[in-house]
């Protein structure tokens, strides 16, 4: 800023504080301030440097989780109202799905994927990827496909669909071994899904309830194969009961067990 007059200096200065919510502070020490508001006053350094990009490394890494989630909301609202290139740094998935336009994901210093949020969570093009986005994250199971059918040999044995086996087979993989991924949201306890689909179902003992409002996150155990369920709140489950469950294998991934690679699109 040496090369602008003061009174440029006065005027970007003010300009960004009012974009950030700072104006009626601009009186007060560092130590006079929260941490919200100092995350803030960082992000004002940069506006009024008229950068075209912004490079964020981790901006919310040391701020308690509820401060963490207004900070996501103000530095998304800046980006919506500055329109600026923000390169955003984090291992925080959630801040990767709620700020990002477009995400990079990386493992080991290489590019995984690169692709909407959407993109990334619906289409995950490894297992990487698959487990890296979601939370709680997807449930992997290595099991055996063998005529519409896949089972790990335990205890979870599971129709697919016609459409997805026929994928499978003509992929090669028919009595071959492969990574079946499942999110905790696609398996459902709900009579109307155990009824169309009977055949994805297995029984499963309850190991750990979290009710969190309107669903519950069961953790469930089928001899000795441990998962995760999301399901809704009204159809609750004590540890210990034990739940017949449905998955949902069209929603399921399918990843070749020793490269790890989507074997198809979903």
């Amino acid at each position: 800023m040496r090369h602008y007059s003061k009174e440029e200096i006065d005027k970007k200065v003010k300009n960004a504080a009012e974009v950030l919510g700072l104006a009626h502070l601009l009186d007060r020490k560092p130590a006079a301030l929260s941490g919200g508001q100092r995350q803030r006053v960082a992000l004002g350094r940069a506006i009024v440097r008229d950068a075209p990009i912004f490079l964020m490394d981790e901006p919310l890494s040391n701020l308690d989780a509820k401060l963490r989630v207004s900070m996501r909301a103000e530095i998304a609202k800046l980006h919506q109202n500055l329109k600026t290139t923000t390169i955003y740094v984090t291992h925080d998935q959630t801040e990767a799905m709620t700020l990002a336009d477009r995400i990079v994901i990386m493992c080991d210093g290489k590019i995984q994927q690169i692709g909407t949020p959407q993109e990334v969570y619906n289409h995950p093009i490894n297992q990487f990827v698959a487990g890296f986005i979601g939370s709680p994250q997807m449930n992997f199971f290595e099991v055996t496909y063998q005529d519409g059918k896949i089972s790990d040999n335990k205890g979870l044995v599971l129709e697919v669909p016609e459409g997805r086996a026929k994928q499978l087979e003509q992929a090669g993989y028919n009595g071959k071994k492969v990574i079946f991924g499942i999110r905790p949201e696609d398996i459902h306890s709900e009579g109307a899904f155990l009824e169309t689909w009977p055949k994805s179902a297995v029984k499963a003992k309850v190991v750990v309830s979290e009710l969190l409002g309107a669903t519950s996150q069961l953790y469930l155990n089928v001899d000795g194969t441990e998962f995760v369920g999301i399901v809704n709140a009204r159809d609750f489950h004590s540890p210990g009961q034990e739940v017949t469950v449905g998955f949902d294998v069209n929603k399921g991934h399918f990843f070749d067990s020793e490269t790890k690679k989507a074997i198809f699109a979903n």
